[in-house]
């Protein structure tokens, strides 16, 4: 078939694709709202999409110039449909289209960062400057902030320094700089929390702080406008928390607001939980705080864990507790009973029920060679519930006390090279299987899919097994993935769908989550086929499809049956 430039080859005004169209002579430019998105040449296909979820095409396909494409009809596609392979390699690249359909989200740092990670550069001014030349410094540096060195310190000279000291006061531009520098200039080290940075430049009255290393200065961390105002509601709850005030039956609207107001303003899945971790940590640590206040110091040291999305720092709504208690010495076990007990109760008013498997700290207390027995025989003999606690407890994160956890850590790495552990691990990832039906098409039941249950767990089971394997101690899923592609246990491009198929469950669930939450409703993880857009089911089924291929890869590495 031959097109002439410009002519339109698919459109989402059609029904359906008419068929696989195979790029033979020239370029096909595929758009979305008129914006060229991809640019395809001979031997590249298009039209699947369409095909594979029975939809609309979800973009446009416009030649580029003159353009020739060969055509296999629908039902010639949808007979090659029936060998599996082929299935699934229609399914794959899937990351690139999401890519392509998901708007772009916006980044947001993590509060509990250091600070020096996210601070900028430094312009130097020489000390004898005037001011006439440090306004020219800023402007070709494009700056707001300039550091002195000086024999009495370090100074700083700000943009509102020269507005207010120079052009208010209308001073000559031969003024010496140092004259309406700020000397000493407050400092702080890099390794300091960005939120404590932040809350520190609003106590002071500052907008730009430099940051140390020893006696070096190497960054000036500034309150630039997007941190001012998307990070206020969250920074003044974690100072309230930080400082142990506020109700903890208070804690689950304020979240939520701050939740609803992240994802309305764009901000990515991992930008989100990163603060939702930062902030319930934070709540433990007060709850402890109390809890220490009222029954005396502890009488050793102690680590509070979390498990599950939470120690994987991937949880956005709060969900039910899963944490345990570790500390050095075994006759400690009735303080620390009674350290859960209150701490658990407050984190049931601020709105985390209950486990109903009981994985919280009240049962799960014991010293640390207690613990230590636990994982070996987990990693010894992974099986039936064994082999289920394994897998809460391997995300384990501590967020208080100051016991150290190497002895646990070191189970970790040694997973890595124990084979029968990992393969009980990878036949357990495989019962999260995808709804997937006849020809590969999307299962409902009664008209809704669980997005967890065959999307993220399926992920997250998957990324478990694979970052062990590459001996990494990452909780994360994200993480794992890649720690798993530069392992090479699986393709670059494997771990590249996998990311962003995790990240477009996690951003479509939690977006239905709050519309329920919204209309008065629990959250849940189903999500109604009417409630999704035609280019979400269809995305989904891709999303199901390579999740299905990963798995099959993993069967085929450990030798399971899928």
């Amino acid at each position: 078939m031959r097109f002439a430039p410009g002519e339109v080859i698919l459109s989402p005004v059609q029904p359906e694709a008419e068929g696989l169209f195979v790029v033979y002579r020239g370029t096909v430019r595929l758009e979305q709202d008129g914006q060229g998105v991809a640019w395809l040449e001979p031997g590249e296909s298009f039209g699947y999409p369409s095909l594979l979820g029975q939809q609309p095409p979800s973009l446009t396909a416009r030649a580029e110039g003159e353009a020739e494409c060969l055509l296999l009809s629908k039902e010639a596609f949808r007979r090659l449909l029936e060998k599996p392979a082929l299935a699934l390699f229609f399914s794959a690249r899937l990351a690139e289209r999401l890519r392509l359909l998901q708007p772009a989200a916006l980044s947001l740092p993590d509060l509990g960062q250091a600070a020096g990670e996210v601070a900028l550069g430094v312009v130097w001014l020489e000390a004898g400057a005037t001011v006439a030349q440090a306004a020219r410094r800023m402007r070709d540096a494009g700056v707001s902030a300039l550091l002195l060195q000086t024999p009495l310190g370090l100074a700083i000279l700000t943009d509102r320094d020269l507005r207010n000291r120079v052009l208010a006061e209308e001073l000559p531009p031969d003024t010496p700089a140092l004259a309406v520098a700020s000397a000493p200039a407050r400092t702080l080290p890099a390794r300091t929390p960005l939120y404590e940075a932040l809350a520190f430049m609003e106590a002071q009255g500052i907008h730009h702080l430099p940051l140390l290393e020893g006696d070096k200065v190497v960054g000036l961390l500034t309150d630039r406008l997007f941190l001012r105002r998307w990070l206020q509601t969250p920074l003044a709850l974690l100072r309230r928390l930080e400082q142990g005030q506020g109700d903890p039956s208070e804690y689950r609207e304020q979240l939520y607001a701050i939740v609803r107001q992240m994802v309305a303003a764009g901000f990515s899945v991992p930008a989100i939980t990163r603060q939702v971790s930062l902030l319930n940590d934070a709540l433990t640590r007060s709850l402890l705080r109390r809890a220490e206040a009222h029954l005396g110091p502890p009488p050793c040291p102690y680590a509070w864990l979390v498990l599950g999305s939470e120690g994987r720092t991937e949880q956005a709504l709060l969900t039910d507790q899963d944490n345990a208690l570790a500390y050095q010495e075994p006759q400690a076990r009735p303080y620390f009973q009674a350290l859960a007990r209150r701490v658990l109760e407050g984190l049931s008013q601020a709105g985390f029920p209950p486990c109903p498997g009981g994985h919280m700290a009240d049962r799960w207390s014991y010293a640390l060679p207690e613990w230590a027995a636990r994982f070996r025989a987990w990693l010894e003999a992974p099986e039936g519930e064994a082999l289920l606690e394994a897998q809460i407890f391997l995300d384990f994160r501590a967020v208080a006390g100051g016991l150290a956890l190497e002895p646990l850590h070191g189970f970790l790495r040694r997973a890595a090279n124990n084979r029968p552990f990992l393969t009980a691990l990878a036949r357990s990832a495989l019962a999260f299987t995808p709804p997937l039906g006849f020809l590969g098409r999307i299962h409902w039941e009664e008209g809704q899919v669980n997005l967890k249950k065959g999307g993220i767990a399926a992920i997250v089971a998957l990324a478990r097994v694979y970052g062990l394997e590459a001996g990494s101690l990452a909780r994360p899923t994200l993480e794992r993935l890649r720690a798993a592609a530069l392992a090479r246990l699986i393709p670059k491009e494997e771990a590249e769908d996998l990311s962003e198929a995790f990240l477009f469950l996690s951003h479509l669930r939690l977006k239905h989550q709050l519309g329920a939450l919204e209309r008065g409703q629990p959250p849940s993880n189903r999500v109604a086929r009417e409630a999704l857009s035609p280019r979400e089911q269809q995305m989904l089924r891709h999303v199901f499809l390579r999740i299905r291929q990963a798995q099959q890869a993993l069967a085929a590495r450990f030798r399971l049956p899928l």
